[in-house]
């Protein structure tokens, strides 16, 4: 299959690997930062092809894992209300709130329903007229112009019943308040190829110079991870530190321009509370007061105070890359894909729910007696 196939090729991926030996002179951290290059990197083994000196920390970039409890347990209050159509994409539907999930309020009468798009939200709150349909928004930049789509549409329809609770995040901040952390062992990044696909790249060059770290945005497969981590440590290696595009095929430097007029049209930049990283400075969106009779949160006022997150639970040291999942006490006993204390167990993109899955099913597999 084109761009799949070509991108997964072993013998390829052994002389990426092999170059990148040939480059590396001391060691080097990196982070990628996408929650899907972290399943892939696991699955295909990328980080055991590495040299030593080359060490891989997952970052914070699973948007369902970063949704704060708060957010979630507001979500489950409103789905619970008479009246209510609650929509969301159906990775939500497990993730936890303090002591629920989207899938216990629909098991207990609440009206939840999985959409493929929040456009297919808006063609529910077209058909029932008489109910207040809301659309779990969550992502980040990456989802922010088909989000800002639906309220477009909404208004162009006149639609009083739909609107969205938001809890749209962005990147370049997030990265910042990983480098200003104490103990920061994170010397370049590898970004993600799909929020630059839609942003561009303007936002990564102050990064780069004010700290002095590489941003190379790469793909997902495993060739485009292992070109891109060679391109990272020949930064490294030569003193560099620059934006460079590994995932030319999709990434264009100015991004896309009717999907970020979009997002300016409906969205604008405030400050946002991140799962596991708490509150981060201009790392998010909220509805313009020009659209508020489309944000759930103004339609649904809500007081209740945001209780805390399960003690147990090590996501947030994970989500700073500062704890493999394998190293959370809880990995595996208390917490399994069935029975989640955080949502990287649950997530399709969190690490926790990668290690479960590939690195445990390959210990299984794994003969008796192996060193």
């Amino acid at each position: 299959m084109r761009y799949l196939d070509e991108y997964r090729d072993g013998a390829s991926a052994a002389r990426y690997a092999a170059n990148l030996r040939a480059i590396v002179t001391r060691p080097w951290t990196l982070m990628e930062v996408c929650g899907g290059q972290t399943h892939s990197i696991v699955r295909y083994g990328i980080d055991e092809m590495l040299p030593p000196q080359v060490t891989l920390i997952h970052g914070p970039g699973c948007p369902v894992c970063v949704t704060p409890v708060g957010t979630l347990d507001r979500a489950f209050r409103i789905a619970r209300q008479p009246g209510v159509i609650f929509t969301s994409f159906g990775d939500m539907l497990r993730v936890p709130g303090t002591r629920d999930d989207l899938l216990h309020v629909r098991a207990d009468g609440g009206d939840v329903r999985i959409v493929y798009s929040p456009l297919d939200a808006v063609a529910v709150a077209e058909k029932e007229p008489d109910r207040q349909v809301v659309f779990l928004a969550v992502g980040f930049e990456t989802t922010a112009p088909a989000n800002a789509m639906a309220v477009l549409l909404a208004a162009k329809k006149r639609l009083s019943n739909f609107s969205v609770l938001l809890s749209q995040v962005r990147v370049p901040p997030a990265l910042e308040a990983i480098l200003q952390a104490p103990g920061c062992r994170v010397q370049g990044f590898l970004a993600a190829g799909h929020v630059c696909t839609v942003m561009g790249t303007a936002e990564y060059g102050p990064l780069c110079a004010a700290y002095r770290v590489p941003v190379v945005v790469t793909g997902f497969e495993p060739l485009d991870l292992l070109q891109g981590i060679t391109m990272a440590v020949r930064q490294l290696e030569e003193g560099r530190h620059e934006v460079e595009i590994q995932y030319r095929r999709s990434v264009r430097p100015e991004g896309n321009a009717h999907a970020r007029a979009a997002i300016e049209e409906v969205f604008e930049v405030t400050d946002r509370d991140w799962r596991g990283l708490g509150g981060i400075p201009l790392s998010g969106f909220a509805v313009r007061e020009k659209y508020a009779a489309f944000d759930a949160e103004r339609r649904f006022p809500d007081n209740a105070p945001a209780a805390p997150e399960d003690p147990a639970c090590q996501a947030g040291l994970v989500l700073q890359g500062r704890l493999r999942p394998q190293e959370c006490p809880a990995f595996g006993n208390r917490c399994t894909p069935e029975h989640p204390l955080g949502a990287p167990m649950v997530s399709t993109e969190g690490a926790c729910a990668a290690y479960h899955l590939y690195r445990r099913r390959a210990a299984a597999l794994e003969p008796a007696g192996a060193a």
